[in-house]
């Protein structure tokens, strides 16, 4: 597949800064390592290849994204949170290990993320003020975002906080890892302004459609219990606008990344095949 390359690089470089020290860094590795979609770190990749990058400089903050990523599915699948037993079709981290050792390693990942930035040697120190800027700031907003998420749990909300909740949770980290690949290239400040228009778009379509893979995708495929979030109660966006709706309204989000692309100043193909290859994705 035309991105599996981006997926074996930081699937390498993952492993790399995931030496097994004793059990925290199991805990930390059994997360990391065991699968998922790797989709926030081609976007770092996608967007600093395409405005000609060495992709040497990308690595750190494609792990770094993934790494916040991969702390946050371990928290939300807490019993004090979502209260999630599997995650990419294997025991969550708490149910491998225990509650204590998942809140620690989702910690260390969150520590760790920061500290593969702060020491790239490839990068030069405004560089990597500005990366951390960037992802401090989505780390922030995807933790408020969850919290809002815990806060509407049996409650009828308006489609408006449904929106505003999953900007934050996911869609702030997605727009972060688009950016962090324009920081790391030098985009112009133009070009910086219309990719954040495209990763906004992106992450609330891409939430969307997560919500109906909820309800129609088998667990295999899915990788965690399926119809999860209506089980909870939580609200959505098939039980508030409709299954067919919420189809056409990330369809919708979809086009609009799209079209978006043709005020960059490079040509954005890449960019573009991606946003395909998302709308036909299956979980």
């Amino acid at each position: 597949m035309e991105f599996d390359h981006y997926v074996t690089r930081v699937n390498t470089r993952l492993d790399q800064y995931l030496t097994t020290q004793g059990q925290l860094t199991e805990a930390m590795r059994y997360s990391v390592l065991a699968g998922g979609k790797r989709f926030r770190p081609i976007l770092s990749y996608c967007v600093a290849d395409m405005f000609g990058a060495n992709l040497d400089w990308v690595d750190s903050s494609s792990c770094a994204v993934e790494f916040i990523h991969a702390y946050s599915l371990i928290h939300d699948d807490l019993p004090a949170m979502d209260d999630d037993d599997i995650r990419h079709n294997q025991p969550s981290c708490h149910k491998r290990f225990d509650e204590a050792q998942a809140i620690l390693a989702g910690d260390g990942l969150q520590a760790l993320a920061f500290e593969v930035l702060v020491n790239d040697p490839l990068l030069d120190n405004q560089v990597k003020i500005d990366l951390l800027s960037s992802l401090t700031h989505a780390a922030f907003e995807m933790a408020e975002g969850q919290a809002i998420d815990l806060s509407i749990v049996d409650q009828t909300v308006s489609i408006d906080l449904l929106e505003r909740m999953h900007r934050k949770k996911t869609g702030e980290l997605l727009s972060c890892a688009v950016d962090l690949g324009a920081i790391v290239a030098q985009c112009s400040e133009q070009d910086r302004t219309t990719l954040k228009i495209f990763s906004q778009a992106i992450g609330l379509a891409y939430q969307i459609q997560d919500d109906v893979l909820d309800v129609e995708a088998p667990v295999g495929i899915l990788g965690k219990q399926q119809h999860s979030d209506s089980e909870k109660n939580k609200p959505t966006y098939p039980a508030i606008i409709g299954l067919q709706e919420s189809k056409d309204a990330y369809q919708t989000l979809y086009l609009q990344a799209n079209d978006c692309l043709s005020d960059l100043s490079m040509d954005a193909q890449v960019l573009q095949r991606l946003i395909k290859k998302l709308q036909t994705r299956e979980f």
